[in-house]
C-alpha cells in the first residue's frame, strides 16, 4: 500500500466516526461482552486438558503437542549453536557462539534470506535444499574454527514429535503450502539437505521446534525466567512449560516439557461460533484452510487485515464509507499489510488490559523477544547439548550403582558362602556372616499367657514397654510403653553410664505404670552384634551404629543390665531372654503368620534372621529341631569379597565412619548411610560443573546434612517444583534439571540399596528351601524399619528383585507391628510356658 492509499484509509476511518451510528449495527459484533471472553477462556482451558490427557490428536479441539524441550538454557553452554527459523516469507540463520568469557560471553552473526517466488511456489525438496543452501552460504561468509555444529530448527507449522529431533508435520497452515512434506520427518528432510549441500561442514540438527517454544527461549534468563512463549504474527500461537507428569505418555517421567498448544486450530468444534462475524466467513472463505484454523483467524495479522479488508469493503459496498467507492486495496486479498493498522489501534494496551481482566489472579509480564525465534533456536541447541552433557555425566557416576542380573547372582552366591561359613564351627569364627545362635527355637503358637516387660535398645530411641499377652478372642497383644532417648555422649561413654542410664528409664516406667514392687519376666531386645551361649546370655561382639560405649565389647549385656539393677535398689528385673530386633520382628510377625520364620530389620542399620535346622548348625550341640539364627549380615563384605561393588562414594562414607572397615554390605544399604553416599555424589558431580552450576556449596561439604528422610522426600515428590522446594529448604538454589539429578541420585542410591538387600532375602530363601528340599517354597518375611516402611519406592523394589532372582521362592513380606517391642514379650512368654 503506497503512502497515498494510507491517507486514504486513515481519512476514511476519521470520517467513518462521524457516521458511527449508521456502521455500527455491522460492527458491533466485533465489540465482545466480558461474559463472552469469560467464556472462550473456559473453553480454551477445557480443550488444553482435554488436549494434555489424549495421545491421539488428530480429532481433539487442542492438540497440545510435546515438543521434547526439556531444558532451558541456565547460563553454563558454551561453544558454537547454530539457529535456522523458517517464516512465511524470510529464511533466518543465526551462529550463536557462548564462551565463560565475563567480558564477552555470547557473540551473535546472523543473515536473513527472502524467500523467493519460485520457491514459494516450488516443491518441498526444493524448500529443504533452499534452506540448506541458506545455511551454507552463511556459514561461508564465516571464518570458523570449528566444522561439526550442532542445528536447532524453528519450524512454525504444526509437527507430532516423537523426540526433539524426530518430528513429522501434520499440516501446513497460514496459507503456506510445499508439496511432498506433510505426514514426513522435518528434521530428516532437514539434515538429508544439508548433508549434500553444506559438505564442508558436519552439522546435527539436535533439535525441531515450532515459533512459540523459539520465543520462550529466546525470552528467557536465568535472572528473568521465562515459561510462556506468545507468538502473534502471520498467525498465532503459545508454548508454555508444562509438568511431565500432566501429559499423556509421559506422565510417569519426572520434569517438565515446553508444550505447544497449537491453538490456532481451536474451534474446529464450534467454540468460537458465538464471536465469528459475518467479516469472518467472508475472509474465511477467501483463504487456503477453509474453516480451518479460526482462533488463528480471529488473531494473526494477515487473517486480521483481511478480515480489516472485507469489512471496510463491505461497509463501502453498502455505501456507509468512502462514499461506496470499491479501492484495489479493499478487493485484493493480501494487498492490507499489518503496518498499515498497528498505528491506528493499542494492541498491545489492549491485550494487557483484557488479560488482566480474565486472569485477576496472575501477575503476567510481557518481554518482547529482542533477537527473534531463531535466537531462541540457537539457544534450543545450546541448552540440548548442555543437557545430554549433563545426562551423559550423571549415567557415568552413576553407572556403578546400576547392579545387573548377573552381579546379583553373584552377590548371592558369595552371601551363601559366606553364610555356610558362619555355621561351620570350623570357620565360624572367621565368617564375615557370624550366623549367631539365638537359643530361640520355637515360634509362638497362640497359647502364650500372661504379662511381661520389653526393653529395645537399637539406636538412639529407647523403649520401655509392658506387654499383655491374651488370647487371640479376648484381642491377643496389649502394649503400652514409654520412649527415652540416648543421648550421644551416653552412647559414647562406658558401660555404667550406659547401662544406669537405661535402668533410670526403665524405673520411670515402673513408676508410671504403677508396677513397682512387681517382678515381670522381661525380654531384652538389643539390636547389636551379640555371641549368645544361652537365652539369657549375649556376649557383645562390637558396636554399630554410633554407639561405643567402652567396657562393652566381650561381657555379656545381660549381666551388664542386672548390674545396674543391682545399683539401683527401687526395682528388680527377671531378664529370661536377650533378644535381637530380628529376632522380634520374626516372633511378632509369626504371631499373626505361622508360615514367617525370617526377620528383616531395614532402617538406621539393617539385619536379618531365621529359623535353620539344627543339624546345619555345627556351633551348637544337638540335630534336633531348629533354632533361629541370628545372620548379623551387616558384616558382609568385611573381607573384601564386596570390593567390586564398592564405589568411591561408599569409600569415602566408610572412611568418615566410626566403624571403618566394617559393616560394609550394612553401609550400602541402611538409612544411616544413604544420606551421605548421596551428599558425596552431588559433590562430585558439582566438581564435574554437572550440576549447581558447578559453583562449590557450603551445604554439599556438611556432613551428615541429609538423612534418610531426605532420599524419603525427594523420591516421593511428584514433580520437580517440589525438589527445589526441598533443596532450597538446604539453602541450595537448584535449577529444573539439578532438581532431576537430585532425584536420579536419590534413586539411584536407594534401588541400590534395596537390591543389595534383595540379595540376602534371596539367599535366605534358597537356603530354607534347599533344606526342605522342595522344588517350591511358599514362605514369610517380618519387616520392620523405617527406610522399609517410610521410603516410597524401597519395598516395592525389594519385592520385585527378591521374586526375580529367587524364582523358586513365593515370598511375602509382612510388616512387622512393633516387633522389638511385641517380639521381644513374646519370646520372654514362649520361655515362660
Amino acid at each position: 500500500m503506497n503512502s497515498e492509499q494510507k491517507k486514504l484509509l486513515e481519512a476514511a476511518l476519521m470520517r467513518s466516526q462521524c457516521n458511527e451510528s449508521k456502521i455500527q449495527k455491522h460492527v458491533q459484533a466485533f465489540h465482545l461482552p466480558q461474559e463472552q471472553l469469560q467464556h472462550v477462556r473456559d473453553s480454551l482451558y477445557s480443550a488444553m486438558q482435554t488436549g494434555l490427557k489424549e495421545k491421539v490428536k488428530d480429532s481433539l479441539p487442542l492438540p497440545m503437542l510435546p515438543s521434547y524441550v526439556c531444558t532451558l538454557t541456565d547460563g553454563t553452554e558454551t561453544g558454537d549453536f547454530l539457529g535456522l527459523e523458517m517464516k512465511k516469507d524470510q529464511v533466518k540463520v543465526m551462529l550463536l557462539q557462548l564462551s565463560d568469557r565475563k567480558d564477552d560471553p555470547v557473540v551473535m552473526k546472523k543473515k536473513d534470506f527472502p524467500i523467493t517466488e519460485n520457491i514459494v511456489n516450488g516443491s518441498g525438496e526444493q524448500l529443504f535444499e533452499f534452506l540448506a543452501k541458506c545455511v551454507a552460504t552463511f556459514l561461508d561468509g564465516l571464518s570458523l574454527n570449528t566444522k561439526n555444529l550442532s542445528l536447532c530448527f524453528c519450524f512454525p507449522f504444526p509437527c507430532e514429535h516423537i523426540a526433539l529431533n524426530q518430528c513429522k508435520l501434520i499440516r501446513w497452515s497460514k496459507d503456506c503450502r510445499w508439496p511432498g512434506v506433510e505426514g514426513h520427518d522435518v528434521a530428516q528432510l532437514l539434515q538429508t539437505a544439508l548433508n549434500q549441500t553444506c559438505k564442508n561442514y558436519q552439522i546435527e540438527v539436535i533439535a525441531v521446534i515450532n515459533d512459540s517454544v523459539g520465543t520462550l527461549l529466546s525470552c528467557h534468563s536465568e535472572k528473568e525466567p521465562c515459561e510462556v512463549g506468545l507468538v502473534i504474527d502471520a498467525g498465532t500461537n503459545c508454548g508454555y512449560v508444562e509438568e511431565l507428569q500432566h501429559i499423556a505418555g509421559l506422565e510417569h517421567g519426572a520434569g517438565c516439557m515446553c508444550i505447544n498448544t497449537e491453538w490456532s486450530s481451536f474451534g474446529k468444534l464450534g467454540e468460537l461460533n458465538d464471536i465469528t462475524t459475518e467479516f469472518d466467513l467472508q475472509m474465511d472463505k477467501q483463504s487456503m484452510d477453509r474453516g480451518k484454523n479460526m482462533f488463528e483467524k480471529l488473531v494473526g495479522s494477515i487473517y486480521l487485515c483481511d478480515t480489516i479488508r472485507v469489512t471496510l469493503a463491505t461497509l463501502a459496498e453498502k455505501g456507509d464509507i468512502f462514499s461506496g467507492v470499491l479501492t484495489p486495496t479493499l478487493l485484493t486479498k493480501g494487498k492490507m499489510e499489518l503496518q498499515d493498522i498497528v498505528d491506528i489501534i493499542e494492541y498491545g494496551q489492549i491485550l494487557q488490559e483484557t488479560l488482566k481482566s480474565l486472569a485477576p489472579d496472575c501477575t503476567v509480564t510481557f518481554a518482547t523477544s529482542e533477537h527473534g525465534c531463531v535466537f531462541g533456536a540457537a539457544r534450543v541447541a545450546a541448552a540440548t547439548l548442555r543437557l545430554k552433557h549433563q545426562q551423559e555425566g550423571v549415567a557415568q557416576v552413576l553407572a556403578p550403582f546400576r547392579l545387573s542380573m548377573s552381579d546379583m547372582d553373584t552377590l548371592r552366591t558369595m552371601m551363601r558362602q559366606e553364610m555356610e561359613k558362619g555355621l561351620s564351627k570350623e570357620t565360624h569364627s572367621t565368617a564375615t556372616v557370624r550366623m549367631l545362635p539365638t537359643y530361640v527355637r520355637h515360634l509362638p503358637d497362640g497359647t502364650e499367657r500372661g504379662e511381661f516387660l520389653a526393653l529395645d535398645l537399637g539406636g538412639t530411641n529407647f523403649r520401655v514397654l509392658m506387654v499383655q499377652v491374651k488370647s487371640k478372642e479376648e484381642g491377643g497383644v496389649h502394649m503400652v510403653s514409654e520412649t527415652y532417648t540416648i543421648p550421644p555422649e551416653v552412647a559414647q561413654s562406658n558401660a555404667i553410664e550406659l547401662f544406669d542410664h537405661i535402668v533410670q528409664c526403665i524405673n520411670d516406667f515402673h513408676s508410671k505404670h504403677s508396677i513397682v514392687g512387681r517382678t515381670l519376666p522381661l525380654g531384652f531386645t538389643f539390636s547389636f552384634p551379640c555371641s549368645q551361649t544361652n537365652l539369657d546370655k549375649g556376649i557383645l561382639l562390637r558396636w554399630t551404629k554410633g554407639f561405643s560405649a567402652t567396657g562393652c565389647v566381650g561381657e555379656d549385656v545381660v549381666q551388664l543390665l542386672r548390674e545396674a539393677v543391682k545399683r539401683q535398689t527401687d526395682i528388680d528385673i527377671d531378664v529370661v531372654a536377650i533378644v535381637n530386633d530380628t529376632v522380634g520382628t520374626m516372633m511378632a510377625c509369626a504371631y499373626v503368620d505361622p508360615n514367617c520364620e525370617i526377620g528383616l530389620i531395614v532402617g538406621t542399620g539393617t539385619n536379618a534372621c531365621y529359623m535353620e535346622e539344627m543339624r546345619n548348625v555345627g556351633t551348637v550341640e544337638g540335630d534336633e529341631g531348629r533354632m533361629c539364627i541370628n545372620m548379623e549380615w551387616g558384616a558382609f563384605g568385611d573381607n573384601g569379597c564386596l570390593e567390586h561393588y564398592i564405589t568411591q562414594f561408599d569409600e569415602k562414607v566408610d572412611a568418615e565412619s566410626i566403624n571403618a572397615g566394617q559393616q560394609r554390605y550394612e553401609k550400602l544399604i541402611s538409612g544411616m548411610y544413604l544420606g551421605e553416599i548421596v551428599r558425596y555424589i552431588l559433590l562430585e558431580l558439582t566438581m564435574r560443573k554437572v550440576i549447581f552450576r558447578g559453583r562449590p556449596s557450603e551445604v554439599l561439604k556438611t556432613k551428615n546434612i541429609f538423612p534418610t528422610k531426605f532420599l524419603t522426600n525427594v523420591e516421593d515428590t511428584p514433580g520437580h517444583h517440589y525438589v527445589c522446594n526441598i533443596l532450597e529448604e538446604y539453602g541450595l538454589s537448584v535449577s529444573t534439571e539439578d532438581a532431576l539429578v537430585v532425584k536420579d541420585v536419590c534413586r539411584a542410591v536407594s534401588s541400590r540399596a534395596a537390591k543389595m538387600c534383595a540379595v540376602g532375602i534371596s539367599a535366605v530363601v534358597e537356603k530354607i528351601r534347599e533344606n526342605r528340599r522342595v522344588s517350591k517354597l511358599d514362605i514369610t518375611v517380618g519387616v520392620d524399619g523405617t527406610l522399609y516402611k517410610m521410603h516410597p519406592y524401597f519395598a516395592t523394589k525389594l519385592h520385585k528383585t527378591t521374586a526375580l532372582i529367587a524364582p523358586n521362592c513365593n515370598v511375602k513380606f509382612l510388616l512387622s507391628e512393633d516387633g522389638s517391642g511385641k517380639g521381644a514379650a513374646l519370646i520372654a512368654a514362649v520361655a515362660h510356658k
